[in-house]
């Protein structure tokens, strides 16, 4: 497989903007290359083949998912230094004292579902849907997705303030919810609802927001949980899978996938810096907006 070095910089640039924004990065590695034709397509008809599970274009895609995990870790490394100690101290005390404790716990109790599901089904799925088509399709989806929990949580908002009229909410959302509130079933929720994930062009990020939007967390802790919660899987994910680079046709791509890496990083740190301010004030509705665009384009592209 030929790799060039600015098919890897900008395949790192895209991974590690749209790992974090919630427009699926899986859905974009298929949906861009597929797109532009030529050499780029023949990447994704390769690491979509029936045999591509040691595709050194698998193997790059995983060095640039590991590279994000890394910007995640460095971004929040004061957080995960208070988490890790945390962890530690339960299983000593065998207690939850605190809301340090609670959130490692929490974290562990989310993972769990996306990481079995993940271990048993990623690679089933990933021949059967991470084609052009599907990944449109999904794309779409998952602006739906996002669109509607906005919607819901406007509405049940909305619904809240007309207490005592006529109104009647029909989708009940805790309201104010903190997240050392949260509990460990709600937690569980939101990881199940991430291996919607593993299909191409849902994204994890965006799924576990609107999952914690349903719980009664508010954007900026919802984005916090979503990204404390994906540091653990993509790291996971990516070194299960890395050692496929060091075959013998990953050899070949060292070089770029060093290179895409480093930009991928820069890119995850960057656009993780930016979320956690924008989601302070903001919504998930103009990145509903752009899948259900970007999406609806592709399908006609596509089918």
């Amino acid at each position: 497989m030929e790799l060039t070095y600015l098919q890897a910089i900008l395949i790192g640039l895209m991974q590690g903007v749209t790992e974090l924004f919630p427009v699926s990065s899986l859905g974009h590695s298929i949906l861009v290359p597929a797109l532009l034709g030529g050499s780029w397509k023949h990447l994704v008809t390769e690491s979509t083949s029936s045999h591509s599970e040691g595709s050194p274009y698998l193997a790059f895609i995983v060095a640039l998912h590991v590279a994000t995990a890394i910007a995640l870790l460095i971004f929040f490394r004061k957080e995960w230094i208070k988490l890790i100690k945390a962890f530690f101290k339960t299983l000593n005390t065998r207690k939850i004292n605190n809301s340090d404790e609670k959130m490692i716990w929490l974290i562990i109790a989310a993972t769990i579902p996306v990481g079995a599901t993940g271990l048993i089904f990623e690679h089933q799925l990933r021949v059967l849907f991470a084609k052009p088509l599907f990944a449109a399709i999904f794309l779409t989806i998952n602006g739906v997705i996002l669109l509607a929990g906005e919607r819901l949580r406007q509405s049940n908002e909305v619904q809240k303030q007309l207490k005592g009229t006529a109104s009647v909410t029909r989708v009940s959302i805790p309201e104010g919810k903190s997240l050392s509130e949260l509990s460990f079933r709600e937690a569980g929720f939101i990881g199940i609802a991430q291996t919607a994930a593993l299909f191409a062009g849902i994204s994890r990020s965006g799924i576990s927001l609107v999952a914690g939007l349903m719980r009664g967390l508010d954007h900026e802790d919802a984005a916090r949980f979503s990204f404390l919660l994906a540091t653990p899987v993509i790291l996971a994910a990516g070194l299960l899978k890395i050692p496929s680079l060091f075959t013998e046709g990953g050899k070949g791509i060292l070089g770029q996938a060093l290179v895409g890496s480093i930009v991928a990083g820069i890119a995850a740190y960057l656009s993780v810096k930016f979320l956690t301010k924008y989601f302070e004030t903001r919504t998930l509705k103009p990145f509903g907006i752009y899948c259900l665009i970007f999406g609806i384009i592709c399908i006609i592209k596509f089918h």
